[in-house]
């Protein structure tokens, strides 16, 4: 038996076959006419899993369930999406539009969430019962694992991590708020401090790094210029650190999760983000030194993680 995971994007729909163990056997995506409606939406969704099925050669009495991850406020109970501002959507009844389609369960979560399953099972471990999942991306996603179950709220909308406040009166969200991790914590607020940084600073090495990139950061230059030893990179990276272990510091208290695994592009740096930022929150997590600590680590699945979490809402 199999399950279809969908990662339903602003600007792609990535279907996946995956097996029991979460493999995924089979995998292929289209582009996302976000602005088309939800019926049209749910048409290429549906449209593209036929398509995965009948290259396959995989029937349809194979599969158990499909699952939709998609981005903006999910009523997962419902089947609805309340809202999205990735894909214009507002109360659309996704799953039923789907079952026009094809006639099986479908389920639907919100997308960092059903990235957070995905890395979850990827673990296969059963002695981990809580588990967070974070991805810092244009902005910062997050899904909840407690009692090895995904927690949403009583309305599906549960764990938005990246909109807890961090500083006061701070930086401009997205959301509307001002101080959100997310406009710390994101890779777009990296870019953003990379490119203030390099303005204010036209002599270094980072600015001459962005000069070289036709005047545009990314997340990788600051990165670069500190291991360079350039004084104005190092900035822009312990700040970003700081930024990013604050929020952590904060769930963690709040769950003390078995696991957190972070996730995004930025992760590529593997130990320069990691070992920094597993000792700055080590120092601030409350009972540090005293209490059994959360191990911190790299998510897995990369952008797979989507589509075999939400192949596993049904299972």
């Amino acid at each position: 038996m199999y399950y279809l995971g969908i990662d339903l994007g602003g600007t792609g729909i990535k279907v996946g076959v995956v097996t029991e163990r979460g493999d995924i056997i089979a995998k292929q995506s289209a582009p996302t006419e976000r602005n088309a409606g939800y019926e049209a939406v749910v048409k290429a969704m549906a449209d593209l899993v036929l398509k995965v099925l009948n290259d396959e050669k995989i029937s349809l009495d194979e599969i158990h369930s499909i699952g939709i991850g998609c981005p903006g406020s999910v009523d997962d109970k419902n089947g609805i999406v309340y809202y999205s501002n990735n894909i214009v959507m507002k109360n659309a009844p996704i799953c039923d539009e789907m079952k026009k389609y094809i006639d099986k369960p479908v389920y639907i979560g919100n997308d960092a969430n059903c990235a957070a399953l995905g890395e979850f099972f990827n673990l296969n471990d059963d002695s981990i019962e809580s588990f967070v999942a974070i991805t810092l991306g244009t902005g910062v996603g997050g899904g909840v694992i407690i009692d090895k179950k995904l927690y949403t709220g009583f309305n599906g909308m549960g764990a938005e991590l990246g909109h807890i406040c961090i500083s006061m009166d701070g930086e401009h969200c997205s959301c509307g708020r001002d101080g959100c991790w997310e406009a710390y914590a994101s890779a777009t607020a990296l870019i953003r401090d990379t490119e203030r940084c390099a303005k204010a600073n036209p002599d270094s090495l980072l600015a001459k790094m962005v000069d070289e990139n036709g005047g545009k950061a990314n997340g990788k230059i600051p990165f670069d210029a500190a291991q360079a030893g350039d004084s104005a990179g190092k900035t822009v990276v312990d700040n970003y650190i700081k930024y990013v272990g604050e929020g952590l510091v904060d769930i963690i208290n709040i769950f003390q999760p078995n696991i957190v695994a972070i996730g995004g592009g930025i992760c590529n740096q593997g130990d320069n983000l990691l070992v920094p930022l597993k000792k700055y929150v080590e120092k601030r997590t409350y009972g540090a030194g005293i209490v059994t600590s959360t191990e911190i680590i790299i998510a897995k699945l990369g952008n797979d993680a989507g589509i075999i979490g939400a192949a596993f809402l049904g299972k």
